[in-house]
């Protein structure tokens, strides 16, 4: 009997002392828990959010969803793929109330936090100016991200300067189809309705307390309407910018021909001046035709074309710089020259030297009209 109260003792107390080792254990890591239970909980809200379908249209009469997207692309058919963007394909597609959107469907990394790529869309979405695309909306399920854009009847100012058949004319068709026919070159008043739209734009943009920065101007980025009035898209590179300083990246961005020098030197920081120099090598490309990212052979000497456009502005060619199959008739000389110091003064060396784009907008209304 005193050998079975003994055992029932031990038994107690190996049952006291585990339930003391328990209490011990809870007091000291209850501290602990409390202090990660704000960065847990802010992790379980970020998982959940990435893992729910999440939809916002900036039109209050509008309604997306990516079910409805899936569906207005096939299921993001190549078939329907009109452009290859910064970031992520572009599909043409009509909603269930008809309306004819672009829709850009991002690559997987390029907003790796879905709060980062919420709160830029929303503030995105607050550019609100007839020479920039509107955004009306986004989609997300886990890691799919969707840009719903207006869609733009003409396509982009590349492909009306490079493209000598296209679906569409001057005088014509208005769809992005596939169907070729022969176009003509635009005239010199086109162009320069074009470039004004694309000052407007960046002006705007630049002026804000904060300044949204583009990052990437180029010919590609520009898209033409019916008016071929100039509407500037993908600015999924743009970066907005503290009002007292740069945003440094750790990675250049923007296209070879249409980066300032200081970007070759090292300095990655995006600045607006960085967009006057691409808007200046914008402007060559436009009056002669020719590719910023191809060198320019003249008198058998090869340069590029930025620094070939100066040397030739500098030698007061700026009649033969205008793309040969731009007519030449109402063409007056004088603003021609104007137009290409303006180009010359965006595309100076040292970012303090170029104007600012209001200024920019300025001269070109001064100059072109």
């Amino acid at each position: 009997m005193n050998l079975h109260l003994q055992a029932v003792a031990a038994a107690a107390a190996r049952f006291a002392d585990a339930f003391l080792f328990l209490v011990f254990l809870v007091s000291t890591c209850g501290g602990c828990c409390k202090r990660n239970r704000g960065r847990s909980s802010d992790l379980e809200e970020e998982l959940l959010s990435i893992a729910a379908d999440e939809s916002a249209s900036f039109d209050p009469k509008l309604r997306i969803s990516m079910a409805e997207l899936r569906e207005a692309t096939e299921n993001f058919h190549p078939l329907r793929i009109i452009g290859d963007g910064s970031f992520g394909l572009v599909f043409k597609a009509h909603l269930a109330n008809g309306l004819a959107v672009a829709i850009k469907k991002l690559e997987p990394d390029a907003f790796e936090g879905f709060r980062e790529f919420r709160a830029e869309m929303e503030t995105l979405s607050k550019l609100q100016h007839p020479n920039i695309v509107k955004i009306l909306g986004y989609c997300t399920s886990h890691w799919d991200r969707i840009l719903v854009y207006e869609f733009i009847e003409r396509g982009s100012l590349n492909q009306w300067l490079y493209d000598s058949t296209s679906s569409s004319s001057e005088n014509g068709d208005v769809s992005w189809s596939k169907l070729s026919v022969q176009r003509l070159p635009l005239s010199w008043d086109t162009r320069m309705k074009i470039i004004k739209g694309v000052a407007s734009g960046l002006a705007y943009m630049h002026g804000f307390p904060t300044p949204v920065i583009h990052r990437d101007v180029k010919a590609s980025n520009v898209l033409l309407d019916a008016d071929f009035e100039a509407h500037i898209t993908d600015f999924g590179l743009a970066r907005i910018m503290e009002a007292s300083r740069s945003h440094v990246s750790t990675q250049f961005a923007g296209t070879m021909g249409y980066m300032p020098p200081e970007y070759k030197q090292g300095y990655a920081m995006a600045t607006v001046k960085a967009d006057v120099y691409s808007f200046g090598v914008l402007m060559f490309e436009i009056a002669t035709g020719r590719r910023p990212n191809l060198p320019v052979v003249d008198r058998g000497e090869e340069a590029g074309m930025a620094d070939w456009a100066r040397n030739a502005v500098g030698e007061n060619r700026q009649m033969e710089m205008v793309e040969p199959a731009v007519s030449r008739d109402g063409l007056v000389e004088a603003r021609v020259e104007e137009y290409f110091s303006i180009a010359c003064m965006c595309t100076s060396q040292l970012a303090k030297d170029r104007p600012g784009m209001t200024r920019v907008l300025e001269l070109l209304m001064s100059a072109i009209g």
